[in-house]
């Protein structure tokens, strides 16, 4: 990590974003192909790229064999970043500044994964993408106020031609005022499949795509097949991603990775293609801790709307930790109570007791204690039980001798 996030370079007047992907790769290969074509000045001119934590590692061998070679033979500065904690207030980490890479860093202190993991959830379909801002945009944007000197400066963006409404966003949301943003890619009219095939042209080689190994957004870009046959050339990586969802799904029966659909359902046990994966899952859940969670979460109706629902309130309260069958059998016992219902996950051994189960008619609330790996932090806002007597007038759940 770097103390100076800058270093002592002259301040930069132009930035390339790598994602490391197909098409932001394209056009940096295009732009190493002649720098003077370009306008670039390697004094004044940096890629830098956002290590997320998981990419794929396919991808990054890639970008290492391919790209970083080029950047070190034209003396490009090369600058890797990471989000250097949960709170963008922790600032940021350099991983790596350089004219002369030789490796892509995996990981900063903190990941996306972190967060995830700590909070018990899967990304989230729909809308923004804030993941991709968190872990991206929000560390590029504070490098570059410090890169740039408060000087005018241009990003090189990898938007392709067919993806023109991210430049008009991209236009009105910067932050940056005195950033003008470039789009080749639009520009020379080259849309995914022209990115692919200049780089087979060029490389000899198929690009793959660049995003987490546990994205939600494969299947609603009708990827699906695709990645799922990733995850089974990596069963490692599905079976940690497969621990996540499950996970999730403990503490909300409705959170799965693909909205509708979860990941854990795409893979059949009695298919050899993906037995590697679900052995893969199950040691990962038989090599870790478990916990007694108890959950709580509010539903209530929206202040501005009263015809949709407003922003869940949850509080999660790890229990007990040690071995899964022990604790299922102690959630078990508080199932045997008057007025409790038992779920029991067969497979894999979570059991789930509702002491109160969400309604149809908002404002709701449920109310149950899970099983699950023993990775989610405690977490509650102020506000959640006052909220929660408001709602319910239901006091805490209790296990036996606790």
């Amino acid at each position: 990590m770097f103390d100076n996030p800058v270093g002592s370079q002259m301040p930069v007047e132009y930035v390339i974003n790598w994602g490391r992907g197909v098409d932001s790769t394209a056009y940096l290969v295009a732009v190493l192909e002649d720098l003077d074509a370009h306008g670039i000045d390697p004094e004044r001119t940096c890629v830098i790229t956002m290590a997320t934590g998981d990419e794929w590692p396919d991808t990054d061998a890639d970008a290492e064999r391919y790209i970083l070679p080029m950047l070190r033979d034209k003396g490009l500065r090369l600058v890797q970043l990471a989000r250097a904690g949960q709170s963008l207030t922790s600032g940021i980490d350099v991983l790596d500044d350089s004219r002369s890479p030789e490796r892509l860093v995996r990981r900063g202190r903190w990941a996306l994964w972190d967060e995830m993991e700590a909070n018990g959830t899967v990304p989230q379909q729909g809308g923004i993408r804030k993941c991709s801002i968190r872990a991206k945009g929000d560390v590029g944007d504070l490098w570059l106020k410090l890169a740039t000197g408060g000087r005018p400066f241009r990003q090189m963006i990898g938007f392709n031609a067919d993806e023109t409404g991210r430049r008009d966003r991209d236009r009105t949301a910067s932050k940056l005022p005195l950033r003008t943003g470039v789009y080749p890619l639009i520009d020379w009219g080259w849309g995914r499949q022209k990115c692919e095939d200049f780089l087979y042209e060029r490389l000899g080689v198929r690009w793959k795509k660049s995003y987490c190994t546990f994205c939600c957004y494969p299947v609603s870009m009708g990827a699906l097949p695709v990645h799922l046959d990733r995850l089974r050339a990596f069963p490692e990586i599905a079976g940690r991603v497969l621990r996540l969802e499950y996970t999730s799904m403990r503490l909300n029966p409705n959170s799965r990775l693909f909205g509708r659909r979860s990941l854990l359902g795409q893979f059949d046990a009695e298919r050899s293609t993906d037995r590697p994966v679900l052995d893969a899952f199950a040691a990962e859940l038989a090599s870790c801790d478990w916990a007694i969670y108890h959950l709580r979460r509010i539903l209530p109706v929206s202040a501005s709307d009263p015809t949709v629902r407003g922003q869940a309130l949850r509080s999660v309260r790890r229990l007990r930790t040690g071995d899964p069958a022990r604790l299922a059998r102690a959630v078990e016992r508080v199932g045997s109570r008057p007025g409790r219902r038992t779920e029991r996950e067969e497979t894999y051994g979570s059991v789930r007791v509702w002491r109160r189960e969400r309604a149809k008619v908002l404002p709701t609330t449920e109310d149950f204690i899970v099983t699950a790996p023993a990775y989610v932090m405690d977490k509650q806002k102020d506000v959640f039980e006052s909220e929660w007597i408001r709602h319910t007038h239901l006091p805490p759940l209790s296990l036996p001798g606790t």
